[in-house]
């Protein structure tokens, strides 16, 4: 039986390691911190519980697939629930947009705040969605490439894609449906998620917005930090080690320069017949492979914008209106992302996203009070912003954007992250949505998931394929366990 060790225990290394089991290999995971879970974590704060990275859940099914690879359902493990809206949207002219769950309830939503044309356009939409995921999905997102020359494998698909606009642009595609400048907005604005602005991301970048405003949004009972604990456990149910509160100082190598395992930081050795690291890609060749240089895809890489969140437990609780996820738009739009994106700057007139998870879930906060953040895009580091000045007055001013828009604002435990927490925590650039998805490093133009230079050597997460976000990092982890398997296969 062949023996892999993943490093990394966030959803990127659970996945791989949920696949890697199931495919038959001894696995043991390895996380530096004390519990699974990576970026995925968990923060604590005078009894209140806050989830320190991803928050929005899409397209369960990923996960419901990488628990049954160990023999588990999601549903005896992991309690969700869809949310309902998913998002609710504010703008700067005082009024509401609601992400509801389904396609009746949305298209009735958006026949009563903009009319009965955009509402028929809805369906169109849905339907363009709908095409453009069941092309991207088998064939440019969930699969290994080894080379560009990949794309035309499957020219019919390649084809379907061009056809439905997919290597147009996000916001004009957005806009030829409809006519309300607020739908342009809410259904484009994921394009940030991608690490660009709507009028530079690639239409085919819509699979976000059909991951959230159409298949739905969900919430994991305890929260997201959920995810991570019911996978970690799944594993060791079948069988894999997790090796927590441990740092991984070296792959270890062989003479012929295959890997052999891993070195901890107390001096342990694993042995291994393949590894893969779910390090931030950069930080995993300079910790880990400090005698290669980084792909030169790596080295010319461009990151995405990063986000100041602020963790709130205030007193008090939101009235009705408040949702568990809402977007509140600014009037600034193409100057804002000009800002952000090309001049580098803090956003004139920023858009933000409150989180307010104890709306759904009473555990999250004492009593009477509130768990929440704040999440506000900023440039990532290669900006010229001193985040040793800007932190103080950014968390003022996100204070009083909570006080003004009808948030609890009296509080009792907080947390500010910066762009140089992020780099801190070890991601690239001081942001946690890594390289941009821009045409050169989407697909095959991404970091590949495999350096020839180290056999057995694998990598997962958001700075390789297929990229970012929790559907695509877990999708990310089945690639890498694909890779291994075909390797150990070989071998």
């Amino acid at each position: 039986m062949s023996r892999v060790v993943v490093v990394g225990g966030g959803l990127a290394g659970l996945s791989a390691a949920c696949r890697l089991l199931g495919a038959g290999h001894q696995v043991t995971v390895v996380e530096r911190e004390p519990v699974p879970g990576g970026r995925a974590g968990v923060l604590h704060r005078d009894g209140f519980t806050f989830d320190p990275g991803p928050s929005v859940l899409t397209m369960r099914d990923l996960i419901a697939d990488a628990l049954r690879a160990v023999g588990t359902e999601l549903d005896d493990v992991l309690p969700m629930r869809r949310l309902d809206p998913a998002y609710r949207a504010s703008f700067a002219d005082g009024s509401t947009i609601r992400v509801r769950a389904g396609r009746d309830a949305m298209r009735a939503e958006i026949a009563e705040t903009c009319g009965s044309v955009d509402a028929a356009a809805f369906d169109d939409f849905v339907e363009w969605l709908r095409r453009l995921y069941r092309v991207e999905m088998p064939h440019f997102i969930d699969r290994n490439f080894d080379s560009p020359l990949g794309l035309l494998s499957d020219p019919v698909a390649a084809a379907r894609l061009v056809r439905l606009g997919g290597f147009g642009r996000l916001g004009p595609a957005v806009r030829r449906f409809f006519r309300d400048p607020r739908l342009h907005k809410l259904f484009s604005f994921q394009a940030l998620y991608a690490g660009l602005s709507p009028e530079s991301a690639l239409a085919l970048y819509a699979v976000i917005t059909y991951m959230d405003s159409v298949e739905g949004v969900w919430y994991p009972e305890g929260g997201m930090h959920a995810v991570p604990l019911a996978l970690a456990a799944a594993i060791e149910k079948a069988g894999g080690e997790l090796s927590l509160g441990s740092s991984v100082e070296e792959v270890l190598r062989r003479g012929d320069g295959r890997v052999a395992g891993v070195a901890l930081a107390g001096g342990q050795r694993i042995a291994a017949d393949a590894v893969v690291c779910t390090l931030d890609l950069p930080v995993a060749y300079r910790r880990l492979l400090p005698d290669l240089p980084a792909p030169r895809r790596l080295r010319t890489a461009r990151y995405s914008p990063s986000a100041v969140v602020w963790h709130v437990g205030a007193k008090g609780r939101p009235g009705p209106e408040i949702g568990h996820h809402n977007i509140h738009f600014g009037d600034e739009w193409a100057g804002a992302f000009r800002a952000l994106l090309e001049e580098k700057t803090l956003m004139p007139d920023p858009s933000r996203l409150v989180t307010v998870p104890s709306v759904s879930d009473d555990s999250v906060a004492p009593p009477g009070s509130t768990a929440m953040f704040v999440l506000e895009p900023v440039p990532n580091l290669s900006a010229d912003l001193d985040w040793r000045r800007e932190a103080g007055p950014m968390r003022d001013r996100l204070h009083v954007f909570l006080q003004q828009h009808g948030y609890p604002s009296e509080v009792v435990a907080e947390e500010l992250v910066t762009p140089a927490d992020w780099e801190t925590q070890g991601m690239e650039a001081g942001t946690p949505f890594a390289l941009a998805h821009t045409f050169a490093q989407t697909g095959p133009f991404r970091p590949a998931n495999h350096d020839r230079r180290v056999p057995g050597m694998f990598f997962a997460g958001s700075a390789t394929v297929p990229g970012v976000g929790v559907p695509m990092v877990l999708i990310s982890g089945k690639l890498a366990a694909e890779r291994v398997d075909a390797y150990l296969g070989a071998a």
